[in-house]
């Protein structure tokens, strides 16, 4: 059991670096500084119940993230520095 739930960490976290680098390498844009890390938002939104997270990117100073909860799909726009969901909408495209 303990394998099992350190192969989903690691699936987890690579899912996360490659959703980093990926959006690192195409946006002209930086997180302002005092920026939390990215990993570091993703796990809080996942911890309030948004995974799979699928989208993120950076627009005008903060992370705009595509994620699932309760089987619908979310559009949210959360604070670099704090990762506090700042607007919610649902995806309906």
């Amino acid at each position: 059991m303990k394998n099992v739930k350190n192969s989903l960490l690691a699936v987890t976290l690579g899912g996360i670096a490659a959703v980093a680098a990926t959006q690192a390498s195409t946006a002209d844009e930086k997180p302002p500084p005092g920026a939390m890390a990215l990993s570091a938002i993703v796990t809080k939104l996942e911890q309030q119940g948004y995974t799979p997270v699928v989208e993120v990117s950076l627009d005008n100073g903060r992370w705009e993230v595509e994620a699932y909860k309760e089987g619908k799909k979310w559009d949210l726009e959360v604070d670099p520095n704090s990762g506090e969901i700042l607007e919610i909408k649902e995806d309906t495209d």
